[in-house]
């Protein structure tokens, strides 16, 4: 009797373990509202290639388009190879998306939104260029051509920008979370001039805002490493905070793609401790780096007027900037 009433004690004491232990693994599950959701998400990345299809020569033929979350860029890939969509990794917020070239041009390209909706899930689905044109969602923007379009980084050498046209391998991945969207690029063995180095970019959009976090690092030290925005002849603007912290570059007017150009605002904060020049060549306006092996962040960002509930006016625009560097040069961060 007495070893009954034991194996009875014990077996209750392990239904209450068990129990406690179904508790504990409740509140470890996250709720709905922890779980990224595309549908209610005010941010997103995503990286989508064609499989299914062939490759002949530089270009991907037939074939269809799936999302993935990482790639290593085929030695094959070129620009206008049709491998992937929209050419590269796209990231958006409620305001804004953006778009990396994964090839040899590694520029940053805007597609403006007139929706608070996710959009890039739609973009180039219905004709691989598609999105150069007017639709419901918006359009792309900018015209990068030479240039590194916003925010992207190239090498100033002999005052001229060098590209990613020489690269052991490309690495991409892409992120989401409910608080942010991140896009990781890894460049082994980028070589220009007479350099050669493996190189990192972490490209990160949070909801609400229209401004890309850029944090970039090198392999060894190395002059020239640079970004910058693109020249269409409007408006430039310079400035830096009181105390010499934080600075930005910045170009106001009309240089969209649209069928009648319309005003979009470009823009990039960067701490001055980590900069060696403000300068600019025939295809852009420039911040050059100094050369550094530690991580270096900055921030750039596009404003379309017909961005919903968007800034309409050059007035209104410098407002806008002047609040985010009073922000950074208080905080020394973005949030």
């Amino acid at each position: 009797m007495k070893a009954l009433k034991f194996t009875a004690i014990l077996f209750f004491i392990s239904l209450i373990a068990c129990k406690n232990q179904e508790e504990k693994k409740a509140v470890e599950v996250a709720t709905p509202e922890e779980t990224y959701n595309i549908k209610t998400a005010k941010t997103y990345a995503e990286l989508s290639i064609k499989e299914g299809g062939h490759w002949e020569g530089r270009e991907y033929m037939e074939g269809t388009f799936k999302n993935v979350t990482e790639l290593k860029v085929p030695a094959e890939h070129t620009d206008h190879s049709w491998y992937i969509r929209y050419e590269g990794p796209g990231w958006e917020s409620d305001k804004v998306a953006y778009r990396l070239y994964l090839d040899w041009r590694n520029c940053i390209d805007i597609f403006g939104k007139v929706t608070d909706s996710i959009i890039l899930p739609k973009v180039g689905q219905d004709g691989f260029d598609s999105y150069h044109e007017k639709s419901d969602w918006g359009q792309d923007i900018l015209k990068a051509g030479k240039g590194l379009g916003i925010g992207a980084i190239g090498r100033f050498v002999n005052k001229e920008v060098l590209h990613f046209n020489e690269v052991d391998s490309t690495f991409a991945k892409v992120e989401n979370a409910i608080d942010k969207s991140v896009v990781t690029v890894n460049y082994n063995g980028w070589k220009t001039a007479d350099n050669k180095i493996d190189f990192s970019s972490v490209l990160a959009i949070t909801p609400n805002q229209r401004y890309t976090k850029h944090t970039i690092q090198a392999s060894k030290e190395m002059e020239g490493i640079c970004t910058g925005i693109v020249k269409h002849g409007v408006n430039y603007f310079t400035k830096e905070s009181t105390n010499k912290k934080w600075g930005y570059i910045a170009t106001y007017g009309k240089q969209t793609l649209a069928v009648e150009p319309d005003n979009l605002g470009m823009a990039i904060f960067y701490e001055i401790a980590t900069v060696a020049e403000v300068t600019e060549w025939e295809h852009d306006h420039l911040i050059i780096f100094k050369p550094s092996t530690k991580e270096i962040s900055f921030y750039f960002l596009g404003a379309w007027e017909q961005e919903k509930d968007g800034i309409k006016t050059e007035a209104d625009f410098l407002t806008y900037l002047d609040e985010k560097l009073n922000e950074l040069n208080n905080t020394n961060t973005l949030k």
